[in-house]
């Protein structure tokens, strides 16, 4: 890696996306500093890690918990002493660390699974584990390594779930890695792209991926747009076809039919979906519009004007 410089901001979930071997995993790293950078500075809560002896290192990583994408629990423990291995390592006080043990046990919806071994879990539940596990010792910062990458999709969407609850909840700051453009759009608040080592493109998730600079970070939301782009345009029928990309409040509003109803230009919607990115709702439109070229400029103008991005396909 080179040239990185990555601020996280405090209680925001900040997401690393891009390509295997791109660095994602050895960025991540250097964080806690499993690897420590030859050059540089890192920070956490103010904190210079790489300034601090072995011991204060090792005081600070209990400021920052971490997920891993394969679990990494002790098979030949239960799902209590999964989670309360941590806190013994700290040499916490029995009782202290029953209470809260029980208390993650119930934020992480493991209930009546405390005293099952790992290979009787489903993967869902083992990631549940490693969750709790990694919020033992109350951290400031949360490292998810492809935490939902071994899972299957509805699963994957619960853990998405919880993580976005535990955030809330909790207020702790999420730093996550990933190649899957889903985990990006459902909770995260902004994200980087990496490649080669490098951030080659970095903002909200919104301006990210509705707009994407780079090719890198093109070929991620092209993965989808792609296919569903040509099975649109395999269906117009000689007028000019056209990209719309609503955010916020405008995903609501009848902005497309205001602009074409005062004139003689006449469209057909090809493809259309709503979704959310988190909390920020977003559609997206492919529409034929067919009719003269100075009018059909002037619709896609008066988009632009509304707010809208507006992109010809060809």
């Amino acid at each position: 890696m080179s040239g990185i410089d990555l601020s996280v901001r405090k209680g925001e979930i900040f997401g690393i996306i891009g390509h295997s071997g791109a660095g994602k995993s050895t960025l991540l790293r250097c964080v806690n500093l499993l690897e420590r950078p030859t050059e540089g500075k890192v920070s956490v809560g103010g904190v210079e890690l790489t300034g601090l002896p072995s011991s204060g290192l090792q005081k600070q990583r209990r400021r920052i918990g971490m997920i891993f994408q394969h679990f990494n629990l002790l098979s030949m423990a239960t799902v209590r002493d999964n989670i309360a291995f941590p806190l013994k390592l700290a040499k916490k006080p029995r009782k202290a660390v029953s209470a809260r043990v029980d208390e993650l046990i119930e934020l992480v919806g493991l209930n009546g699974h405390a005293d099952k071994y790992p290979a009787q879990l489903s993967g869902g539940q083992k990631q549940r584990v490693g969750i709790a596990r990694a919020l033992a010792n109350n951290p400031d910062v949360l490292l998810c390594d492809e935490a939902t990458s071994a899972l299957d999709p509805q699963t994957t969407n619960s853990i998405l779930s919880l993580l976005l609850d535990i955030n809330r909840k909790l207020g702790i700051t999420i730093l996550l890695i990933t190649h899957e453009m889903h985990v990006i759009r459902t909770i995260c608040d902004r994200v980087a792209v990496i490649d080669r080592g490098e951030i080659v493109e970095m903002g909200d998730v919104a301006d990210v991926f509705l707009r994407p600079a780079h090719p890198v970070t093109r070929d991620f939301v092209l993965q989808v747009a792609d296919s569903s782009d040509s099975r649109a345009l395999a269906g117009h029928s000689g007028g000019r076809v056209f990209r719309v990309n609503y955010v916020g409040s405008l995903t609501y509003e009848p902005i497309l039919y205001n602009a074409v109803r005062a004139t003689n230009v006449r469209f057909a919607i090809l493809q259309g979906t709503v979704s959310r990115m988190k909390t920020t709702p977003y559609g997206q439109l492919v529409v034929e519009l067919i009719g003269s070229d100075s009018e059909i400029e002037a619709i896609a103008a008066q988009l632009r004007i509304e707010g809208l991005d507006v992109e010809e396909l060809r």
